[in-house]
């Protein structure tokens, strides 16, 4: 039997306010997974290292374009590289 997923969609653009969003969401659907998208802008997506932290919820893709072939399978340890590299 299938597991159920309850997955939350991210955009790094809602940064100030993602984490009680999430809070919010969690209380009413149990979220097991984030997709975090518009990672090819400047903001780097530090918010899902918090929701990661306070509430446990992992990120499970990526997405850095608009197109289908830019949603990409999370890899954590190049997330932090990226976090914190200077380019």
């Amino acid at each position: 039997m299938p597991t159920e997923r309850h997955w939350w969609y991210l955009t790094v653009l809602q940064d100030k306010n993602a984490l009680e969003q999430a809070r919010v969401f969690n209380e009413a659907a149990n979220i097991t997974g984030i997709i975090l998208t518009k990672l090819d802008g400047s903001a780097k997506g530090g918010i899902a290292v918090a929701i990661q932290a306070e509430l446990s919820i992992p990120v499970k893709y990526i997405g850095v374009g608009e197109k289908i072939d830019d949603l990409h399978k999370f890899d954590s340890q190049e997330f932090v590289d990226a976090l914190f590299s200077n380019e």
